[in-house]
């Protein structure tokens, strides 16, 4: 992204997904540069990198993860919000791939630079990881496969306090269940996945379930594996990928407008 279209969104949204750390490493540099593009409450969603989760599938990660840690990411600062871990179609539930990485994924920014300090010399640049203060670091599964759809899993993701992503889309399970202290959904489109907009009725559906989880409860047309989670204020980050045809920005600036009214 240019600097005067970061500058640009930055200035109409408050959150950006940065989809450039799932395909491939970045620079200490190029995310410090971002930070000093955008206003002080607006923060960045990281992609996980595809490394990870679509070629180890999670397997012997711990390095990988500490390179991820390790490539500039910390450099955000106040600016880095979740990280999201995206799994392919054909990823499996497996307590025993899915609970060792939960284990090791770090929550606060002082076990990321710790965990980074493992690093390889697969870094693209010297590895950056000062901290300027502890911060907690979030963290939202995106599952793409029907046998995710257990308690056990929903189990697994609130005993790590990870959260677990609406995901709307007509090719991949649509679940709801709350599972941190903040909701993550990603808005894909459909019927055509990445292609389809979100007409008035549908925006004003979302306006009500986001209004809901802001405020502590539940849509009562939430589409859930377990039962409810505890009421409790959350945050709520939105993010629409129908972008195929352009009409990601003018979906997410309506929705905005009803979430405002």
């Amino acid at each position: 992204m240019r600097e005067a279209e970061l500058g640009y969104a930055a200035a109409q949204f408050r959150a950006i997904e940065i989809n450039g750390t799932f395909y491939g490493m970045q620079r200490p540099e190029t995310f410090e540069s971002w930070t000093r593009q955008v206003p002080t409450e607006f923060v960045f969603a990281a992609k996980g990198p595809r490394y990870i989760t679509h070629i180890l599938r999670l397997r012997d990660a711990r390095v990988a993860l500490a390179n991820f840690m390790a490539s500039g990411l910390l450099g955000l600062g106040i600016h880095l919000g979740p990280i999201l871990w995206q799994f392919p179609s054909n990823f499996r539930f497996d307590t025993g791939r899915i609970e060792p990485f939960l284990r090791m994924l770090p929550h606060d920014t002082d076990a990321a630079a710790a965990l980074g300090r493992e690093h390889d010399n697969k870094l693209r640049a010297p590895a950056r990881l000062r901290v300027d203060s502890r911060r907690v670091l979030r963290h939202a599964f995106e599952i793409r496969h029907h046998s995710f759809q257990c308690q056990e899993f929903i189990d697994l993701l609130r005993a790590y306090d990870v959260a677990l992503v609406c995901a709307d889309s007509v090719k991949w399970p649509r679940l709801m269940d709350v599972t941190s202290d903040f909701v993550y959904c990603r808005l894909h489109g459909a019927p055509d996945a990445y292609a389809s907009g979100y007409d008035n009725a549908a925006l004003d559906q979302w306006a009500r379930r986001i209004k809901a989880w802001a405020r502590g409860g539940e849509p009562p047309d939430a589409d859930r594996v377990g039962g409810m989670a505890r009421p409790k204020r959350r945050d709520v980050f939105v993010f629409f990928d129908n972008d195929k045809k352009v009409r990601a920005p003018a979906n997410a600036m309506e929705l905005i407008r009803r979430l405002r009214s």
